[in-house]
C-alpha cells in the first residue's frame, strides 16, 4: 500500500515537470498523510495542478467517512470494484510526489524506509479521482493512489507498492478520451528498481503530526 510520501521539491520545478501551473503559497511536504489535501495533475482539457483530499468518495457514496478506507486502490481490479470502475474510465490523475515510505518488519517493531528516484526529481503517482456533492451542495474533490506489485527494490520492506507513472506514459493515462482498457492497464507496472533507492528513516514519521527535513533523513 502506500500511506505516507513526500512533495520536497521546489514547486517551479514541480509545475515544469508536469507542465502545468502549481498553486501559489505551497511548502514542502516531508510526512503526508490520508485525509490531508495533495497535489493531483488534471487533463480535463488543459493540464492543471489542483488540490484535492487523499482518501476517495465515490460519487455516488452516501457516507464520506467511506474515503478514509480508500486511500489506495488495487491496479488489478479497478475495473470491477464499484468504488473504482468508473474514474477508472474517466477521472484519472497524477498525485504529485517525490518519495514515499514503507515499513519493513523487524521482528516485533516496523522500520520506516523512505524510497525514492535516484534523480531525485518528483514524480506522478497513477490515480484517481471523484467529485462528490455534500448534503449542503459543496462539491468535495477527493483521489486515490493506485498500487501494484512490488519490484526487487520494494519487495523486501513489502509486497505492494504505488504506481508511477513514466513521463513517457503520462498524457496516456491522463487522457480521459483514452478507452482502451488494455493501454491503460500497461501504465501501471512496477517502476524500475534499478532507477530507485531506499534507506531507513526517524521513526518519527510514525506521527502523521510531525513533518519537518528530518523525516527523510538516514536513519
Amino acid at each position: 500500500m502506500c500511506g505516507r510520501f513526500t512533495l520536497v521539491s521546489p514547486f517551479v520545478a514541480v509545475a515544469e515537470r508536469f507542465r502545468a501551473a502549481a498553486p501559489a503559497g505551497l511548502r514542502p511536504r516531508y510526512n503526508i498523510a490520508p485525509g490531508q489535501d495533495i497535489l493531483c495533475v488534471v487533463a480535463d482539457g488543459a493540464r492543471r495542478i489542483e488540490p484535492m483530499r487523499w482518501g476517495l468518495i465515490p460519487f455516488w457514496a452516501k457516507d464520506p467517512s467511506i474515503g478514509n478506507r480508500l486511500i489506495n486502490a488495487r491496479a488489478e481490479t479497478l475495473a470491477v470494484k464499484p468504488s473504482f470502475r468508473g474514474a477508472f474510465a474517466k477521472r484519472r490523475c497524477l498525485i504529485a510526489a517525490d518519495g514515499f515510505y514503507e515499513w519493513r518488519q523487524a521482528g516485533r517493531r516496523k522500520v520506516p524506509v523512505y524510497v525514492f528516484l535516484k534523480s531525485r526529481e518528483p514524480f506522478g503517482f497513477a490515480g484517481l479521482y471523484e467529485v462528490w456533492k455534500a448534503p449542503d451542495g459543496r462539491e468535495i474533490r477527493t483521489c486515490t493512489i493506485i498500487t501494484t506489485g512490488a519490484n526487487d527494490l520494494v519487495r523486501p520492506i513489502h509486497d505492494r507498492m504505488p504506481v508511477i507513472v513514466p513521463e513517457t506514459l503520462e498524457d496516456r493515462w491522463l487522457d480521459p478520451a483514452e478507452k482502451d482498457r488494455g493501454l491503460l492497464e500497461s501504465v501501471l507496472m512496477p517502476y524500475p528498481a534499478e532507477a530507485m533507492e531506499a534507506y531507513e528513516v526517524t521513526p518519527a514519521v510514525n506521527n502523521a503530526a510531525h513533518d519537518g527535513p528530518d523525516c527523510i533523513l538516514p536513519a
